[in-house]
């Protein structure tokens, strides 16, 4: 997983090579970076970079460089998501009382 406080420093030090693109999985920009860095062009994109890596939130920065967020909070959802099913299920007469207790206890297990 990468973190922010890497990005920031790949960028503060060797933004101007890239290096922070290829950290954060950016390989492409990374080596645009590499063929242009003795216009001094990246040397000025790797500074704004570097400001808005420094302003940005965790958050932000988990959501665009580490697929989506926190991979826990996603879980919790889709456990109370299949909780919700189960219990409708339940509700319909579709599953017995000991099956929804056994495929909620595992759930619960998961969270």
């Amino acid at each position: 997983m990468r973190t922010r406080t890497s990005a920031i420093l790949w960028c503060f030090f060797l933004g101007a090579f890239g290096a922070h693109k290829f950290y954060l999985g950016q390989s492409g920009l990374g080596i645009v970076y590499l063929l242009f860095f003795w216009t001094g062009i990246p040397y000025l994109v790797a500074f704004i970079e570097f400001i808005m890596l420094l302003t940005m939130s965790d958050t932000e920065f988990n959501r665009r460089f580490n697929g989506g967020g926190n991979p826990a909070v996603a879980s919790v959802r889709d456990s109370t998501a299949a909780l919700g099913d189960l219990k409708r299920l339940y509700d319909d007469g579709i599953i017995t009382a000991e099956e929804y207790e056994e495929k909620r206890k595992k759930l619960l297990k998961n969270i």
